[in-house]
């Protein structure tokens, strides 16, 4: 038996508890919650066991353990290590959570036992060698999800979006299933490894570009991307070990799917450029109406709307070891955020505004937004990236640029004329961290996949009109933020924030399209 089997021992560990929690579905199951969480603290040490094998053997595949084609595979390598081991550790936190803010629930067991099959099932497809287990794994996700969604049936909004969620998923899943069928026949294999060298040394035919139309659209409905993100700022009706789930794992499925077969995507550059235009638009428009939001769910919400479409912005110029470290930080992040957010709410409360808020004018705002990028500048040359683009990629540059207008919006703060001098200061200093943890953070991710993931290729021209669209286009959107408080009082501003906080009424009209199918009361 191959020693590559390990990490298939993780999901196996949690399906056992899944299933001793659907035989005791009745409130206060303590045996089930605390089989449960050994369960997922079993995942996280054998995550952590599967990483000490790479380390130790190099990555590899445990071989199939099924015929034709179809059956279990672990392919370990960095891509997939590091999604277990992000996984397990989120997965474990939340179960630890879910433990106490269920106590006494009723139907607890029910809901642990339908949380292990979530993060078995996750486990699976992080880990999957072959097309039809990460297909399979692909479609138990989604299901144990939808469970967990309904968790409390009798809540209106929870079915509306559950079913919504459940029509985008079918969608997905078809058209994942279109892609596996159409890689099969394309390369005459079923393992994913060798689907991944045969397209790096291959060309492109009309079978491959159609199968990565087919993965963009799958990861695109799985990622909540506009106009189909409308059912995750709906799912606050269930329980917060969900959202956290959801938010922090789940929704990342999208981005992993097209890092996984990040060779068959460079063979295809229209379905990257529309992924590219698709995600920045998600991405403006999701961070436009956080910050309209007032509920602090509902804006955490919206933060993931946008974080999704910042990682399809990434996949689509081809940065995919990026899309990895941003999956990393957005989980981490994003579970804490809403296992943390009743606590949240207390802190904002109980603050005392000092006096008034330092207003930046136009010429504050322009001076942080030249200081930001001479920094960057300088930072990046620090590190030994040539600007003529020998050494890094121009989309890194574009990316890393992008980023540091959110930095600038901070710098126009301090630059302020009623601002402090300890605020400039400390501005000054997020500036120079935020470009510094960048470029280390990149060159890491990029050392750790280097083999796994593809480099990114030089642009050519519609590459470099989407790069200089988007720099552009988020470069307007951070002025634009940061002189806002000073037109706040201007009739259409309060317009647009109604406007805004509504989501542009997108959601709205996409209900009216879909002629009430998820307001009915089929399950």
């Amino acid at each position: 038996m191959s020693i590559y089997l390990l990490p298939l021992c993780a999901p196996l560990l949690l399906f056992v508890a899944a299933v001793y929690g659907w035989m005791r579905p009745g409130k206060r199951a303590p045996i089930v919650a605390r089989l449960a969480e050994g369960a997922a603290f079993g995942g996280l040490v054998i995550a952590l066991a599967a990483l000490a094998l790479l380390v130790l053997r190099g990555e590899g595949d445990s071989g199939l353990i099924g015929w034709g084609g179809i059956g279990l595979s672990a392919r370990l390598d960095a891509v997939s290590v590091t999604m277990l081991l992000l996984v397990a550790f989120v997965g474990w936190i939340v179960v630890r959570y879910a433990r106490t803010y269920l106590d006494g629930e009723a139907r607890q067991g029910y809901f642990m036992g339908w949380l292990c099959a979530a993060l078995a099932a996750v486990l699976l497809l992080v880990q999957a060698g072959n097309l039809a287990q990460i297909v399979l794994a692909w479609i138990a996700t989604s299901a144990a999800l939808h469970r967990l969604l309904l968790f409390y049936p009798e809540r209106v909004a929870a079915q509306r979006a559950a079913r919504k969620k459940r029509l985008f998923s079918g969608v997905g899943a078809v058209a994942l299933v279109g892609a596996a069928v159409l890689l099969w026949v394309s390369y005459g294999t079923t393992d994913i490894a060798a689907i991944n060298a045969a397209a790096r040394t291959g060309g492109a035919s009309g079978l491959e570009i159609a199968a990565a139309a087919m993965l963009a659209l799958a990861a695109v409905l799985k990622s909540a991307q506009f106009p189909t993100h409308g059912w995750l700022t709906e799912v606050m009706e269930a329980p917060t070990p969900v959202s956290a789930l959801l938010h922090a794992g789940v929704i990342n499925a999208g981005g992993f799917l097209l890092i996984r077969f990040a060779d068959v995507m460079l063979t295809s550059p229209g379905v990257l450029a529309v992924l590219a235009m698709l995600g920045g638009f998600t991405a403006l428009f999701g961070a436009l109406v956080m910050l309209t939001q007032p509920s602090v769910k509902t804006s955490l919400a919206w933060s993931t709307v946008a974080q999704m479409g910042f990682m399809m912005l990434q996949c689509g110029l081809a940065l995919f070891p990026l899309a990895l470290l941003h999956i990393v930080a957005h989980s981490l992040y994003k579970a804490h955020a809403f296992l943390a957010s009743g606590g949240a709410v207390e802190q904002v409360a109980a603050i005392r505004r000092p006096g008034p808020v330092a207003v930046p004018d136009g010429t504050a705002v322009g001076r942080a937004f030249l200081i930001a990028l001479a920094i960057y500048a300088a930072i990046g040359a620090a590190f030994g990236f040539a600007f003529g683009f020998d050494h890094k990629s121009a989309q890194a540059l574009a990316l890393g640029a992008i980023l540091i207008f959110g930095v600038a919006y901070l710098l126009a703060q301090g630059l302020a004329d009623a601002a402090p001098r300890p605020l400039t200061r400390k501005t000054a200093i997020y500036a120079s961290a935020a470009a510094i943890g960048y470029f280390a953070l990149q060159t890491i991710a990029e050392w750790m996949t280097a083999g796994v993931l593809p480099a990114t290729p030089a642009p050519g021209r519609l590459e470099w009109t989407l790069m200089a669209l988007a720099v552009l286009s988020f470069g307007g959107v951070a002025v634009a933020q940061a002189l806002f408080p000073l037109w706040t009082a201007h009739p259409a501003a309060a317009g647009l924030r109604v406007h805004l906080s509504n989501g542009l009424y997108v959601n709205a009209t996409l209900d009216r399209l879909l002629g009430g199918w998820s307001l009915s009361k089929a399950p």
